[in-house]
């Protein structure tokens, strides 16, 4: 006889498990003080996690990750269901009809892709929708609706594109490296003139991590995914020391920084030859 294969859990009682946690009676404490401010950082931090399991090419926890990133739609769904604000059911008809709407080229006209790839169709549609709802379109300026907890780089480069799109954007590369090398050097001219403490160092260096992002933008890199790149070569190179030294007995406060960056060297030509 052939083992009985266990019911998959589905969607249905995914829902049916949160609004038991959320039973102000039978359900778990902890997860019934919650609200939408005290889960929001939780639900940045699974969608980092999720970029990360793409990032180290695990495709078994990224299962889990985005199983964590869904359970976070439900969460909010279900508070604001018991505020008879809406429910899940209306999040996934709100995004089914905007991504139907919002793709005309696939769903009603396929001779408007062209359009949709050269021109900005998507932001006329979503101007159009904003109009229905009653939203004025026409004042106001270009930067509003870029949210303000972005991670700053990328929340940079969206500054940038919107204010580029009504014309204020450098032509091409050469001044942009230009104003770099200025921001750079009122950098330098702030930590020699003041205090490391001083308030004006800080935002140098904000400004020259702005220029860095319009770089990245003309360059149309993605900034934050440049910086875990770097990240990760940082680590691998720096576990790579770790290694090396342990095998010696020692770590790396029992060695110096000349050996140290010695080591970050033949780490550096490791990889090259790998």
């Amino acid at each position: 006889m052939a083992e009985d294969v266990p019911k998959k859990h589905d969607l249905d009682d995914l829902l049916a498990v949160m609004a038991r946690l959320r039973d102000p009676e039978s359900g778990c404490p902890w997860d019934v003080k919650q609200s939408f401010a005290t889960i929001a950082p939780y639900t940045i931090e699974e969608a980092y996690e999720v970029a990360d399991a793409i990032a180290r090419d695990d495709l078994d926890g990224l299962k889990d990750e985005l199983g964590d990133l869904l359970l976070q739609v439900v969460y909010h769904a279900q508070m604001a269901s018991e505020q008879s604000r809406f429910a899940f059911d209306d999040v996934v008809d709100a995004i089914t009809a905007k991504m139907i709407r919002r793709h005309p080229h696939v769903f009603e006209d396929a001779s408007r892709r062209e359009e949709f790839m050269t021109t900005d169709l998507w932001d006329r549609i979503k101007a159009e929708e904003k109009a229905e709802r009653g939203e004025d379109v026409g004042v106001g300026s270009s930067l509003d609706g870029v949210p303000a907890g972005m991670p700053a780089l990328i929340r940079a480069v969206k500054l940038q594109k919107r204010a580029a799109k009504v014309g204020f954007d450098w032509p091409d590369l050469v001044p942009v490296m230009a104003k770099l090398e200025e921001e750079l050097a009122e950098l330098k001219d702030a930590i020699e003139h003041n205090e490391k403490s001083d308030a004006s160092i800080a935002e140098e260096f904000g400004d020259l991590l702005f220029v860095m992002a319009n770089v990245a933008r003309h360059l149309r890199l993605d900034p934050e995914a440049a910086l875990r790149g770097a990240n990760a070569k940082f680590v691998r190179r720096f576990r790579w020391i770790e290694s090396v030294l342990a095998e010696d007995g020692r770590k790396p406060q029992d060695s110096t920084l000349e050996e140290m960056d010695a080591l970050w060297d033949a780490a550096k030509r490791d990889e090259t030859k790998g």
